[in-house]
């Protein structure tokens, strides 16, 4: 199975609410190095050249997420090559940031944390021709990464913030049963299942390995998502057309999940997450 390029549905943007936004989006500047695209007193869009991939809203009163909670696992921002990788791995060292990596077969990965507790993973894809399936099943793990290799292949390279080309690749969420899980993101927004791992499952459109993961790893069981809370605000998911967000807004419509805006179609899986599907 080969991946195609301009996938049915793919990750547009994502909004965060945070408690201090200042703080965030200083992290996320100034730290990881995204360019300041839109600010009001109230919220700042971020991204790569005049792609917005990030935007940050401000609510002082909204409540700390809980690590049990549904919710964001991590965003994974997928860089244009492995170099790229290497370049952020060695910044991030430099900064002394506390941060984590796996290998996962499709792809390489290097983990941290913002301010207010976010999951961020930066990835890099190894070549769709590497990837390995079985009966429309992905391969993948989470092995030790190879750090001395993906330093190396920085080859001298210095990190100048996040390079355009960048895009959201993927967003693991913390649900309350995978069940549920694999009801909506699949049946309802109409993903494939492309993997399950012990207490996961991954969704994908087109042949990638996955946009969505779903894992109930610290949060099964989780109820519907507290309001207002820190942490994920909603997901923007982009359809090749408008016969994709006429399907999808049947099936919402039927399960009553449809929280409609004249612009875009906008529905909650079973947490109470926001998903707004508009065409690209």
């Amino acid at each position: 199975m080969t991946a195609v390029i301009n996938p049915p549905l793919s990750i547009g943007r994502v909004a965060l609410t945070v408690r201090d936004l200042d703080r965030v989006s200083a992290f996320y500047q100034q730290t990881i190095g995204f360019r300041l695209l839109a600010e009001t007193p109230e919220s700042v869009q971020l991204g790569t050249g005049s792609r917005v991939l990030l935007e940050l809203r401000r609510n002082p009163q909204a409540r700390p997420g809980s690590p049990r909670d549904a919710g964001l696992y991590h965003i994974a921002f997928r860089l244009p090559s492995r170099a790229d990788l290497g370049c952020f791995f060695k910044h991030a060292a430099s900064l002394r940031l506390r941060v984590g990596a796996s290998d996962h077969l499709v792809s390489e990965s290097v983990y941290l944390a913002d301010p207010e507790g976010n999951g961020i993973e930066f990835c890099a894809d190894r070549g769709s021709s590497e990837w390995r399936w079985d009966n429309g099943s992905v391969e993948m793990s989470v092995d030790p990464l190879n750090l001395a290799s993906v330093v190396h292949s920085a080859d001298g390279q210095v990190w100048h913030g996040v390079p355009e080309g960048t895009v959201v690749g993927h967003l693991n969420l913390q649900v309350g049963d995978l069940g549920e899980a694999n009801a909506f993101y699949a049946g309802v927004l109409g993903f494939d299942v492309t993997c399950r791992l012990p207490g996961a499952s991954f969704f994908a459109s087109g042949g990638y390995h996955h946009h969505i993961a779903t894992n109930i790893w610290n949060s099964s069981g989780a109820p519907l998502r507290p309001d207002p809370v820190a942490g994920l605000a909603d997901i923007e998911i982009l359809a090749i057309d408008t016969s994709i967000l006429d399907a999808v807004r049947s099936r919402a419509d039927a399960l009553r999940l449809v929280d409609d805006r004249p612009e875009r179609l906008t529905v909650r899986d079973p947490w109470g997450m926001s998903i707004s599907l508009a065409a690209r």
